[in-house]
């Protein structure tokens, strides 16, 4: 039994405020599950290969790939500002995410139809969108009899703290469509692991540079934005296409590796 080992970072705002702005209106959340063996002799240290080679700095100082750093040409990324080093980088970071072994799920939650349709009973965002994804990481892992844990980034104390209730609440009474042993039998643990950003975590780093983008494509799929054209985002896009997981008969996405919920 090879175990696993999902990673999740988020898109856009967990709140129901200004839901008129487009940048507020959405969250995704993009998990990354990846054999702990593969991670730990192929995945991380390939990574690790990466950062050296296009920032190169001591192994007591890590470089951590934060999507809005690079964007920003801040701290290490200053390179980028060269423009021949961009496209190094860029090219680079592109066969990073084609080459390596890992599933990708994003959720997308459309909170303005959400709490228009449920209103007082509407459910937390974040909340929701990780017990869609934990349905399908669980079901890859029952399908396979196999088993894993998950890892978050820390959002703060408060944050935290009910993340880790509804990550228990669901271990312990599973949801409207799948009960307890559907989730323990997958789990390892009745405990969500979180991590802050400086603690250098690759999963955490991989999640972090897709959320962004595969929420993106998710909503231009949809209709519910507009297509920016050829964006580096959605090249990306092209490169992580074959990771999504899938239908395993049919080989689906929709449902499966993607899904939008109103």
């Amino acid at each position: 039994m090879k175990p696993y080992r999902l990673y999740i970072d988020e898109s856009g705002d967990h709140t129901y405020k200004s839901l008129a702005d487009p940048s507020k209106r959405y969250l995704g959340l993009t998990g990354c599950f990846i054999k702990t063996e593969v991670y730990r002799t192929k995945f991380h240290l390939a990574l690790e290969a990466l950062k050296q080679k296009h920032f190169p700095h001591s192994p007591d100082e890590p470089v951590i790939l934060h999507r809005a750093d690079i964007i920003n040409r801040r701290g290490p990324f200053w390179r980028l500002r060269d423009e021949e080093a961009r496209q190094k980088f860029d090219q680079a970071l592109l066969g990073f995410f084609e080459s390596q072994e890992y599933l990708l799920v994003t959720v997308v939650i459309d909170k303005k139809s959400h709490i228009t349709l449920h209103e007082e009973a509407a459910y937390h965002p974040y909340h929701y969108c990780i017990v869609v994804m934990l349905e399908r990481y669980c079901g890859f892992l029952n399908f396979f009899h196999a088993e894993g844990d998950v890892m978050a980034e820390s959002r703060g104390g408060a944050e935290d703290k009910q993340l880790k209730m509804a990550y228990r609440r669901l271990f312990e009474d599973g949801t409207r469509f799948r009960d307890p042993g559907f989730f323990q039998r997958a789990l390892t643990s009745k405990e969500i692991k979180l991590k802050k950003k400086e603690a250098n975590i690759a999963g955490l780093q991989l999640a972090d540079l897709l959320a962004y983008p595969s929420k993106q494509d998710i909503l231009i799929a949809k209709g519910k934005i507009e297509d920016p054209g050829n964006v580096f985002g959605r090249e990306v896009c092209r490169h992580i296409e074959a990771k999504y997981n899938r239908h395993l008969y049919d080989r689906r996405v929709w449902g499966y590796g993607k899904v939008l919920l109103d």
